[in-house]
């Protein structure tokens, strides 16, 4: 069974932790990998999977307090942009290059998926689902930007510039070139949805996602 597979398990073996979506990805990622955190914040992913997985680690953080922080608690990390600092790094320098709710902060969101793609065998994503029922139902009878749980600021605060769904993902996916190896629908509470509510389902009743790529034929070339 390959780590991605048995991330679910992972995620269940450590379930009195928080944030069970971070668990997902730790559970994705090979022992021992070498790993790049593309806007790490205060390295909460990062310090698990050094704990649990013995990566070797690297983070890049838009904040300067937020790489303080992450280098007060030990962690390689580096103040860097997604949009202008991957194209640094080299290719396949990575087993895995993980953007944990950040794409869609990002200026630049495919050109960032096809660096991410170029840089590392895996990349790991996670975002939150604008197209949750939730998001829908505000927008109509609202007729307001939405503001909820995982998307708490206001239009005017967030720096969240490029809002996506899932099916709207998977279309980048094809766009940029890379290949789904692995996907989950995430509940409120951070939890897959499982085989309970059907695929089709998704993009209304989730409220953020985990995808597992790699390069397709047309993402490596």
């Amino acid at each position: 069974m390959t780590a991605y597979e048995d991330s679910a398990t992972f995620a269940s073996a450590h379930a009195a932790q928080p944030r069970i979506d971070l668990l997902l990805i730790a559970g994705m990622v090979e022992d021992g990998a070498r790993v790049l955190d593309v806007g790490c914040g205060t390295g909460q992913l990062l310090k698990l999977l050094e704990e649990k997985k013995n990566v070797d680690g690297r983070g890049i953080e838009l904040s300067q307090s937020g790489v303080n922080f992450c280098v007060a608690k030990g962690l390689s990390v580096i103040q860097g942009d997604a949009d202008h600092d991957l194209v640094n790094y080299p290719d396949l320098a990575f087993d895995y290059a993980i953007l944990s709710q950040t794409l869609q902060a990002t200026t630049r969101p495919k050109e960032v998926l096809q660096e991410l793609l170029r840089i590392a065998r895996h990349v790991i994503v996670s975002f939150p689902n604008f197209g949750h029922w939730r998001i829908r139902t505000q927008i109509l009878f609202n007729g307001r930007m939405p503001v909820t749980w995982n998307l708490p600021e206001a239009w005017y605060e967030t720096p969240n510039i490029h809002f996506c769904t899932i099916a709207d993902f998977r279309e980048l996916c094809d766009v940029a070139g890379a290949r789904v190896e692995r996907s989950f629908a995430l509940s409120p509470n951070g939890r897959p949805l499982g085989s309970r509510v059907p695929a089709f389902m998704h993009n209304i009743v989730a409220q953020q996602a985990v995808f597992l790529l790699t390069a397709g034929d047309k993402g490596r070339g």
